[in-house]
């Protein structure tokens, strides 16, 4: 249903209920603060971006989100792909790349893809969310140690390789920066949980880098003064040829976001006992990406750490989610040039945590424990996100876990003769492998059943058990009862089989075809087109017809 959670959320709503969303929505921008800076950042724009972005962004996906409680803007898990496309395209690839991923998420939505894209594998989606906090983690060490050094390589060997040679140049009160904000984000939720802690530790620190005249960097000696409101919204330059360039990354964002989102909705769902509507939120994430860059915005996704927080503080409708964005702005336009003074050591030390819980660490090492299929696509995605790039580990990592799922499929569906049983039967049921009645099978006639999904996966299997005949047989029943499914894969071999027949002059019985593949049999007219081949409603039915061909 394409109707935004905000139109049914509020019916029946009452005064505390809006307090409570006020209160959550206000705290929520505050803990919004630091991150929509630090990820700006970290992303390679300018701090004032990631404001834009929660700002315009936050406020759309609340107000037409598919959640009741869904907080959006920028996230740790685009840091990554952005930081690449603006070193390769620039800030207006940047913005053409994000505006062509939001067409891209409400495609997704009208298309009712909500559901799909719950299905890619859980080994893919550990796997490059471990890379990336992996990534975020070592891309704040020069902010994190005060290193002396120049631009940051992109390459992670190369980058801790620049860092080994300025280690020896780290500024000390850098370091103790960075280590005190970590002390009061991990120890001050034990003195109070209604203001956060990495406000705190922004506040704490700043104050004394301020007072105390701390030979750091800051985000103003970095990029100079935060420019408080928003700017006048502005297409970024678009060519037929940049966008046949940007559509990869495009692609990339698009499914990033959408994963995220509906991810951090369904965790959501259970704090609160909802029910998201999945294809309304990738419609208001594509409206919210397209927005967003038109400000000069970076992409934007439900955030999974802000939405508990919204949550744990009583947020219950969107209304919450649209306070947050509305503070955010506040905050931008009345004291936006005090943020020049944040330490840059102090985004380093927030992001640290932020690449922690990121990681999954624990969720990763369980999964070391799972069948070595996903074992495999787990450490490919994770080691070409670090090493290598996001878009080829998701690329890569999606399309291994499909062909590794394809070969199990193939591993469980068995093609056996069954004639000798037949023959030989001494009065089984019919349950048995072969349906076994005391059936007489005529000279000249082989029986094979096939036992499970008769796809592309299974049809070498079909061919090699085929092959096992020494000679060629008048009749050839196959018998299908366990065959739930059947793709065009499945049909041309047995056309093929069909075809061989009629050359050798024999016959094919295909006996219990159950509901989906007769349909894929009558509606592709192998059945009509030849005259060597028959159904049979069960396998006595077949050799009945088997002993009449061969009389």
């Amino acid at each position: 249903m394409l109707v935004p959670k905000l139109f049914t959320s509020l019916r029946g709503y009452t005064r505390a209920q809006l307090f409570a969303d006020l209160s959550a929505g206000v705290i929520v921008g505050i803990v919004a603060l630091p991150l929509a800076i630090a990820f700006a950042i970290a992303s390679g724009v300018t701090p004032e971006r990631g404001l834009y972005t929660a700002i315009i962004a936050g406020f759309l996906i609340s107000a037409l989100g598919g959640s009741r409680v869904q907080i959006g803007g920028p996230t740790g898990a685009f840091v990554v792909i952005v930081y690449g496309i603006v070193q390769q395209y620039g800030l207006d690839g940047l913005l053409l790349a994000s505006l062509m991923a939001g067409v891209m998420l409400i495609g997704f939505g009208l298309a009712r893809l909500g559901a799909a894209i719950k299905f890619i594998p859980h080994p893919v989606v550990v796997g490059f969310t471990s890379g990336i906090a992996v990534i975020i983690l070592s891309s704040q060490v020069k902010d994190l140690l005060g290193l002396r050094m120049g631009e940051v390589p992109a390459n992670f060997v190369t980058k801790w390789a620049a860092y080994g040679s300025h280690f020896t140049v780290l500024n000390p009160w850098a370091v103790g920066v960075a280590l005190l904000s970590l002390v009061v984000i991990v120890l001050w939720p034990r003195v109070s949980r209604r203001i956060p802690s990495p406000f705190v530790a922004l506040l704490l620190t700043t104050a004394l880098v301020t007072i105390f005249n701390l030979p750091v960097d800051t985000i103003g000696s970095r990029f100079g003064a935060i420019h408080a409101g928003l700017p006048a919204p502005m297409l970024p330059h678009i060519t037929l040829a940049r966008v046949s360039a940007l559509v990869g990354p495009a692609f990339t964002i698009a499914i990033l976001a959408a994963i995220e989102s509906l991810l951090s909705a369904v965790v959501a769902d259970g704090m609160i006992g909802g029910r998201h509507r999945s294809n309304m939120e990738l419609v208001a994430l594509g409206v919210a990406n397209i927005a967003s860059p038109l400000f000069g915005g970076i992409p934007a996704t439900g955030a999974i750490a802000r939405t508990a927080t919204n949550v744990k503080n009583g947020g219950r409708t969107p209304v919450a989610g649209m306070t947050h964005a509305l503070t955010l702005l506040l905050i931008t336009l009345f004291f936006g040039r005090w943020a020049a003074l944040i330490p840059m050591a102090t985004l380093a030390g927030i992001l640290v945590v932020v690449a922690y819980h990121m990681s999954e660490w624990r969720t990763f090492r369980t999964l070391l424990s799972s069948p070595r299929s996903d074992i495999l696509v787990l450490l490919v995605t994770f080691l070409l996100t670090v090493f290598i790039d996001l878009t080829v580990a998701i690329e890569v990592g999606m399309v291994l876990a499909a062909f590794l799922f394809m070969k199990q499929m193939a591993e469980v569906t068995n093609v056996t003769m069954i004639t000798r049983e037949l023959a030989d039967d001494n009065g089984a049921s019919d349950d048995d492998a072969g349906g076994l009645l005391r059936r007489q099978v005529p000279p000249g006639v082989e029986v094979y059943e096939i036992d499970g999904p008769f796809f592309f996966g299974a049809a070498e299997a079909f061919r090699n058990a085929l092959g096992q005949v020494a000679r060629k047989p008048r009749v050839l029943i196959i018998r299908m009862r366990h065959v739930p499914a059947m793709d065009a894969t499945g049909l041309h071999v047995l056309g093929a089989l069909i075809d061989q027949a009629r050359h050798d002059h024999a016959r094919v019985i295909l006996a219990e075809v159950h509901a989906q593949p007769m349909v894929v049999l009558m509606e592709s007219g192998l059945m009509e087109r030849v005259t060597n081949a028959t159904l049979a409603d069960s396998l006595d039915e077949a050799l009945a017809m088997a002993g009449d061909g061969v009389s």
